[in-house]
């Protein structure tokens, strides 16, 4: 068998900066990088290339390819993210609150965390490395419903266990989480827990995810009778603000012991801070923050009962207007009679503010008795009548009562109205006309 070839010759020929073109003994021609060519060698040089494999460098490199791959496997094929374990953590009427452990990528990247309602993605979980619960609201009331956790990594999806949940009745008073802050009345407090107590419902004194109502009697951060220092005593507390961040509802312990009578939710817009609960046992109303600085309702009647035991004023009576004197005696000696009560229809029209056309004003009693003088006048000869005439005459004046003449203190007359347009229109008249109207003269036709 014959030897393998240690070296080739070659004819180097065309050089360039960076390739040369070598001719072998059968025309081979091959493409040679110049920067291996031998110092000094240029065009028309003769060089030998030999070839040696070197098996000790492919032992190496195959010794460290496949420590990698070793590697590679044990870090990230023998683990794999796990599924997220999905719980429920609070019920109410219109809420769900659902919560999970720590989820385990591995050595996964993660994609998205999506929460699912009746196997419809509802959202994304945000910050989900950090964030393990989620509280799901706008719920209908006394309804079944579906939720399931589906985890994208780049090793893969990994969905969780679907769990099924029916939200509460009205009656069903257990899914209440409240937060205790400021209770001035400590037996409330304590009548208000064990009520929470006996409806199998939670609190704390932090607010947590499934909190449902904030409960105080006053925003303040301590409570009554306490002196802190820095004067912060009425300034509201830092839990009141957050449930304010957090459009959680803030109420009396009046209406968790409500909740409890009734055993039922019970509407909270009647306790409210600030507002007087409904058929509350407790006669101390707190006061919110806008109130803290008003009067007490007690010095303001303490001070409307010391104003009704003062004497009343009599202020003077305007004096009466004066009448004339009346014709005859006998008036003079009359009494003045009272002024005619108001009839029902007038009573009506003042009450209900609409018009009577029988309405009619009373006439005032120094009206009915002012009488204007009257003038006498010149008397004139009369011829005798005859006697029975003037019997019959004599009678019918006794039995007649002097009648009193009403006549207006003062009366009101318009002025005349203006004439100058008139004037003017007839000068104007006279001059348009053709011709001249001289003097006139009376003449006598008798």
């Amino acid at each position: 068998m014959a030897r393998a070839q240690d070296s080739f010759t070659f004819t180097v020929g065309k050089l360039d900066a960076g390739m040369a073109i070598l001719l072998g003994d059968r025309a081979h021609l091959i493409e040679f990088p110049s920067v291996l060519l031998p110092p000094g060698a240029t065009t028309g040089s003769i060089v030998n290339i030999s070839v040696h494999r070197n098996v000790a460098q492919e032992r190496k490199r195959d010794h460290e390819f496949w420590s990698l791959q070793e590697d590679i496997l044990e870090t990230f094929g023998s683990q794999s993210p796990e599924n997220p374990q999905l719980e429920v953590r609070n019920v109410t009427q219109t809420s769900v609150t659902l919560e999970w452990p720590p989820i385990k990528l591995a050595n996964a990247k993660l994609r998205s965390l999506d929460i699912y309602k009746n196997s419809q993605r509802l959202a994304s979980i945000p910050n989900a490395l950090t964030n393990y619960s989620t509280k799901l609201s706008g719920l209908s009331v006394d309804t079944q419903y579906t939720f399931q956790l589906l985890l994208r990594t780049s090793a893969g999806t990994y969905p969780s266990n679907l769990i099924r949940v029916r939200t509460h009745t009205i009656a069903d008073t257990s899914g209440i989480s409240v937060c205790f802050a400021n209770v001035t009345d400590s037996v409330l407090l304590e009548n208000a827990k064990l009520a929470l107590k006996e409806m199998r419902a939670k609190w704390s004194d932090k607010i947590q995810i499934d909190t449902t109502h904030f409960v105080c009697t006053t925003p303040a951060v301590t409570p009554a009778g306490a002196q802190p220092a820095g004067g912060v005593a009425a300034a509201p507390g830092a839990e009141y603000q957050r449930a304010l961040q957090l459009s959680i509802p803030v109420v009396q312990p009046q209406w968790i012991l409500a909740c409890h009578s009734e055993k039922k939710m019970v509407p909270i817009s009647g306790y409210y801070l600030g507002v007087t609960p409904p058929n509350s046992g407790y006669s101390q109303r707190p006061q919110s923050m806008s109130q803290a600085s008003l009067p007490s309702s007690s010095a303001a009647h303490k001070n409307s009962a010391s104003r009704q035991s003062l004497p009343s004023i009599r202020r003077p009576t305007p004096p009466s207007a004066t009448t004339q004197g009346p014709i005859n005696e006998e008036e003079d000696e009359e009494e003045q009679a009272p002024p005619p009560k108001p009839s029902p229809s007038e009573m009506k029209h003042k009450s209900n503010g609409t018009m009577d056309r029988n309405f009619k004003f009373p006439t005032s009693p120094t009206q009915a008795q002012v009488v204007p003088p009257v003038p006498s006048l010149p008397t004139q000869a009369r011829a005798p009548k005859p006697e029975h005439e003037a019997g019959l005459n004599r009678t019918n004046e006794d039995d007649m009562t002097p009648v009193a003449v009403v006549v207006p203190s003062s009366v009101e007359v318009p002025p005349p109205p203006p004439v100058e347009k008139e004037i003017r229109k007839s000068f104007v008249e006279s001059e348009d006309g053709e011709e001249e109207v001289g003097e006139t003269v009376e003449i006598d036709l008798r």
